[in-house]
């Protein structure tokens, strides 16, 4: 009868950790946060034709920012407004459908302006167009890399509050020079700021 208990509770708490993604380590105040399957990066969007879109460089030095068509800065970070978000060739809805995201709130960089229509840049450089009402100003953090960890304050030194994987998103709260305060699945903490994708390196928010 105890074994039976110890390997229900013992399945429960694996099933809460699959399908929640946290995982509280015991004894401490430490937690793991991971995008499920269904949120990850790489399942973030699906393409719609055999060529792929086109790819530039991404990010960098903020120098070369330039007014655009609506007078806001080029480029910009923003983040997707919809849960399916269809990135087309061109600035129209002639042009086909390239890409389809799946994941509201993802960070994409606007890089130009037509119209209602604006060009963005994703996490991995894919670039293509897609219309202003699926797009927001909310600023968000994508976690990249490897694991990252919390911290409570702004500094190496910090005491840590949770790992985050690589493809958790977040809200992305403020920045104080090398380290960006977010919060990401009920945590509140601080990452430096080459932690994740969402800001440029120079930028104040």
């Amino acid at each position: 009868m105890i074994n039976l208990y110890i390997s229900v509770r013992a399945t429960a708490i694996a099933l809460f950790v699959l399908f929640f993604g946290i995982y509280a380590v015991s004894g401490s105040n430490m937690a793991f946060a991971q995008a499920s399957e269904a949120e990850s990066s790489s399942s973030s969007k699906t393409s719609q034709s055999e060529a792929a879109s086109p790819q530039e460089s991404g990010g960098g030095d903020t120098s070369f920012r330039r007014p655009g068509q609506t007078g806001l800065a080029l480029p910009r970070f923003v983040s997707l407004r919809s849960s399916k978000v269809n990135m087309r060739s061109g600035p129209g809805v002639r042009y086909p459908i390239d890409w389809v995201y799946h994941r509201p709130g993802l960070p994409v960089e606007i890089i130009d302006e037509f119209d209602t229509w604006r060009r963005i840049r994703d996490w991995e450089g894919t670039v293509g167009w897609v219309h202003q009402s699926m797009l927001e100003g909310k600023r968000t953090a994508l976690v990249s890399g490897v694991q990252r960890l919390l911290r409570k304050e702004p500094g190496d030194d910090a005491p840590g509050i949770a790992f985050m994987e690589p493809g958790v998103l977040g809200e992305l709260r403020s920045c104080q020079s090398d380290w960006c305060e977010v919060s990401i699945q009920g945590y509140r903490g601080w990452l430096r700021r080459s932690d994740f994708y969402g800001i440029y390196p120079q930028e104040n928010l």
